[in-house]
């Protein structure tokens, strides 16, 4: 049964007349002006979300309330403890480009009666994109990129798939498009991949070829999601997550900066604090080994600064110390780690910790119990 019918006080928009709102000129043209379209869509996406939220299934975890990509890796972190090794790791091939429209709309149109509001959804869904020597196309299938209803209407267009999962008793964790199913066997596996499939094409889809897969979570190759990548009852960051890690500490620590090194050492730090923050959960020796990695990108730094040529090596070691750095605030992922295990230890146990300054170096962290 349809929800009572809507009524959105939008911007610009008049208010309802009999039952129906009416929308200004431009949010009806093609080439919507955009700051003026963002603030409809985000006033269609406040009124939308309380509708469509407590429908949503409770595996799904993207571009939710209250939810995150944490929330989702938690929940495949307890399915593995649990022994469901085997994963249906599956690829939706270009899925916010390839969303059927009428079938989306009829999607939001069971919750949703008001017709003018369903126009406006639709007139977002086809007002097309910008290339370059064509000129403003039309887009015929998906959401347009970057839009903020997309979300909730990729979200809106899978819960079904959702749903039906769940009443069917498979473990499968999503957010947005990217999703996994956790089984207890290869056999398990094979049938939750054949659902999704049978989903896929009557929903207008198309999982990708390749990319689609049965793993074993316990055999060397593992999987990725969310950016970890999970093998043997360990992970770590997949290596893509490791190499765009990389080029952002490459852009802070290039050795033809001239910046003083405290402040190249505190625009670094910010990036580090993010990164362990999502990451802290990898096995040990990933974060010593980046430690490594990024002093030796700061001596190079010093090096060149000195009238040396390349990477620093050899007495560049003893020259800047690990403690030279450390006084200069530098963060140590590897520290963070250990501070992140004690703090999970002790507070268990009702104690606090204190952590002085900002900084939370090797000189400067100072633990108080109580």
């Amino acid at each position: 049964m349809k929800d009572t019918q809507l009524q959105i006080s939008l911007p610009g928009v008049p208010k309802a007349k009999q039952g129906r709102a009416v929308a200004p000129r431009w949010a009806w043209t093609e080439a919507v002006p955009p700051v003026e379209n963002r603030v409809v869509e985000m006033a269609l996406r406040n009124a939308l979300e309380p509708i469509f939220e407590h429908t949503f299934a409770e595996h799904s975890y993207g571009f939710r309330p209250g939810r995150g990509a944490k929330d989702a890796l938690r929940r495949v972190a307890q399915l593995l403890a649990a022994g469901k090794r085997w994963i249906v790791d599956a690829d939706l091939k270009g899925y916010f480009d390839s969303i059927p429209q009428e079938k989306l709309l009829a999607a939001v149109a069971e919750r949703v009666a008001d017709g003018a509001v369903l126009k406006l959804i639709e007139r977002f869904l086809k007002q097309g994109v910008m290339e370059s020597g064509k000129g403003w196309n039309p887009t015929e299938t998906g959401t347009p990129p970057g839009a903020v209803l997309s979300p909730l209407l990729a979200n809106i267009y899978l819960n079904p798939l959702d749903q039906w999962m769940a009443g069917k008793g498979w473990e499968m964790v999503r957010y947005a498009d990217d999703f996994i199913i956790l089984c207890e066997n290869q056999e398990k596996a094979q049938a939750a991949l054949q659902e999704v499939r049978q989903w896929v094409e009557q929903a207008g889809l198309t999982l990708h070829p390749t990319k689609t897969r049965l793993v074993d979570a316990n055999q060397t190759g593992g999987f990725d999601f969310l950016g970890y990548h999970f093998e043997r009852g360990m992970r770590w960051p997949r290596q893509k997550s490791l190499e765009k890690f990389k080029e952002a500490i490459r852009q802070k620590t290039q050795r033809t900066r001239s910046d003083s090194m405290k402040q190249i050492i505190e625009e670094t730090n910010r990036t580090l604090r993010g990164w362990f923050n999502y990451f802290q959960h990898s096995i040990p020796n990933i974060f010593e080994s980046l430690d490594q990695w990024i002093r030796g990108r700061l001596r190079s730094v010093l090096r060149k600064r000195h009238k040396g040529n390349g990477r620093a090596r050899g007495n560049d070691h003893q020259r800047w110390p690990n403690a030279h750095f450390a006084e200069l605030g530098l963060i140590s992922l590897d520290f963070y780690r250990l501070l992140w295990i004690w703090r999970s230890h002790h507070c268990a146990s009702n104690r606090s910790w204190r952590v002085k300054s900002r900084q939370r170096t090797f000189a400067d962290v100072e633990f108080s119990l109580t």
